[in-house]
């Protein structure tokens, strides 16, 4: 990849202040970094939200290969059925994630069962975990949750971002109806098959019904702090509080709510949404789930022009945030192997490795132990 203008400029304020730096800080920080790829390569890496390069017609070529296990990711929970799409259309994107994994056996396999998950970090393989944000596909059945589950889902939300026969989401109109009837059922119904609950989109209300009715613990795979950010789509503390008392894990996004902007999201600003989540949760309870691609986000032209066309799109649909339009990365990050970045961030600022490791999988790993046993 030729470099842009803004790519030769930070390698170009980097080498100066390598330059300008005092003696022995070479050496610190080549020491960090020597232990941050060691810590990230020992770790079990599990993204709580993203999205892996999918063609269910032709296998990867070599280098979006090297690109996709450059990542170092161990497991990935990836959304099939995105926010809205109905039955058949679901049924349909996820064969192609079946095909594009079978494609593609020495990079991708599918992450059904708990064991899964060890057999992809001892092989270097990527485990895909198919999850549904949207609850369209269910149509207001219950008894889909078990089909659905048959065909690999492990994961499931109770809703997008507004209102469904089973809860209201965070942009549905107020008041909020919380957990409904249904919604109940279908947590139980999900308990007794093994999917694990998620509440990303989950409203404040919900989330509290939801929580109330699990027995067992409860993710919000993809957010942000409200104390650090105001937005609908960044969570309170109480609710921060409430999933981690569940024994659940909260997953810090990379979507344009953490910051005000224009600019794109900085690591500080980002880490600043960790950091709190950290002081409300504790370490046991927080992990990473990106809401981003799993490749580096093209920002030509072209692909600026789809993605805004994308945002339109979902604003006529009725299903968008507020402030939607920044792409979906945080400056830094925008890379493959993104998490081994905030892992030397993390180590900078002091964190222990302990705290790390349990950060970049093992919190997601317990909590799919605990609820994909049946």
């Amino acid at each position: 990849m030729t470099p842009d203008r803004r790519t030769v400029l930070t390698t170009s304020a980097a080498m100066a202040a390598m330059a300008m730096a005092p003696r022995g800080a070479h050496g610190r920080a080549a020491k960090a970094g020597d232990d941050a790829k060691k810590l990230y390569a020992r770790a079990m890496v599990i993204n709580g939200n993203l999205v892996p390069p999918i063609d269910p017609d032709a296998k990867m070529d070599a280098a979006l290969t090297q690109e996709v296990r450059s990542s170092g990711l161990t497991a990935l929970k990836a959304t099939i059925g995105g926010s809205n799409f109905d039955y058949e259309t679901t049924v349909a994107q996820m064969g192609e994630y079946d095909r594009a994994i079978a494609l593609n056996p020495e990079t991708y396999m599918q992450a059904r069962d708990f064991a899964d998950l060890d057999a992809a970090k001892q092989s270097g393989r990527i485990g895909i975990i198919y999850s549904f944000e949207g609850v369209e596909m269910l149509a207001g059945k219950v008894d889909r949750i078990a089909e659905f589950r048959r065909r690999g889902v492990r994961v499931m939300q109770l809703c997008y971002n507004r209102a469904s026969p089973f809860a209201s989401g965070v942009m549905a109109e107020p008041p909020s109806s919380g957990l409904t009837p249904l919604g109940r059922e279908a947590i139980a119904r999900m308990e007794a098959l093994g999917v694990t609950l998620d509440l990303s989109h989950a409203d404040a209300r919900s989330t509290a019904d939801a929580l109330k009715a699990a027995t067992r613990p409860a993710l919000i795979t993809h957010a942000g702090c409200a104390a650090v950010l105001d937005h609908p789509r960044n969570k309170a503390d109480a609710e921060l509080r409430a999933v981690a008392e569940t024994g659940g894990v909260v997953g810090i996004y990379e979507l344009c709510f953490l910051s005000r902007g224009p600019a794109q999201t900085s690591v500080d600003e980002y880490l600043a949404h960790v950091s709190h989540a950290l002081k409300v949760c504790g370490e046991d309870h927080v992990g990473f789930g990106s809401d981003a691609l799993l490749t580096a986000f093209d920002t030509s032209p072209e692909s600026m022009a789809a993605w805004d066309a994308d945002i339109v799109a979902r604003r006529k649909a009725g299903i968008n945030a507020p402030g939607e339009g920044r792409p979906p990365f945080v400056e830094g990050m925008n890379r493959a192997d993104r998490l081994e970045v905030v892992t030397g961030e993390l180590l900078k600022r002091g964190y222990t490795a302990r705290t790390v490791e349990k950060m970049l999988g093992l919190n997601f790993r317990r909590v799919l132990e605990a609820t994909w046993t049946t």
